[in-house]
């Protein structure tokens, strides 16, 4: 458990992988795991349970989960395995610290339903989150201003006065030109869209650079380690690496490491050891 190669992609399980690391030991992990059967990889499953108990035995105090996730239709009734993912998560004792949307961007045949059109993005934190480096936004001209900001509403209804400090960051907040994302990104997504890179097309699901990349400015900083137990393509891998983060990945399949290892070749210069 002392010999892990950082900036690799090992095409095994990805509780093998974490067998060789120790307690602790990840900044950040970043994922979307095959789910409900939407897509065939290669015919292989995955044990959920124990790998989020070892997610959580590596992942570092103050350390984040982000897992990206969707359900399935069945019989005409969403199978709610997100939900299910996202409470076990809370027994093996990680924090849902967030429930964040990500809107998928690309377009739909028509159903019988509305577009579905987005998948949670679970924040579990191992305790309090010890990195977080907001993303801001421009404001736009129609943001909600209220004309009464100095009260807040107690639980039983009543109002109570802002106290001084929390007026002085809320005055600077309205007289601020940008202001903190919200939990719900709007990214696209497709063919040319997600990456400029043809070769990451050959795995049946992508997920968009920038997500991956919003994520990693989000909860990591600079030399930090993050994680993907279901590395596809490489896009976990290849954000980290232009943002100066270290990272590992998992994948069982052999055909998806050699598609991930090709699209990450012209940006890897070299590898590190634990």
């Amino acid at each position: 458990m002392n010999n892990i190669e950082l900036n690799k992609i090992y095409c095994e399980s990805n509780l093998d992988t974490m067998a060789n690391m120790p307690d602790n030991f990840i900044d950040l992990v970043i994922t979307s795991p095959p789910y409900d059967n939407l897509r065939d990889y290669k015919g292989y499953s995955f044990d959920f349970e124990s790998i989020a108990k070892e997610l959580y035995r590596v992942i570092k105090e103050g350390g984040v989960v982000v897992w990206i996730v969707g359900d399935s239709t069945i019989d005409g009734s969403e199978s709610g395995t997100s939900f299910k993912q996202a409470l076990y998560f809370k027994e093996c004792g990680f924090n849902l610290h967030d429930t964040m949307i990500y809107n998928r961007v690309s377009p739909f045949p028509d159903s019988i339903r509305y577009h579905q059109s987005f998948e949670y993005m679970f924040v579990l934190s191992k305790g309090k989150p010890k990195t977080f480096n907001g993303l801001r936004e421009n404001k736009s001209k129609k943001s909600f201003t209220s004309k009464n900001t100095t009260t807040y509403r107690n639980k039983d209804g009543t109002t109570k006065k802002l106290n001084k400090k929390a007026q002085e960051r809320l005055k600077k907040s309205l007289n601020d030109k940008t202001k903190l994302m919200s939990n719900i990104w709007k990214i696209s997504a497709g063919f040319g869209v997600s990456t400029v890179d043809k070769v990451a097309f050959n795995h049946p699901a992508i997920f968009p650079e920038k997500l991956a990349a919003n994520h990693i400015v989000s909860w990591s900083n600079e030399n930090d380690l993050v994680y993907d137990p279901f590395m596809g393509s490489g896009t976990t891998a290849k954000m980290a690496h232009i943002y100066k983060r270290n990272w590992i990945g998992s994948d069982l399949s052999k055909e998806y490491v050699d598609i991930a290892n090709k699209r990450l070749k012209p940006y890897l210069t070299q590898t590190t050891l634990f």
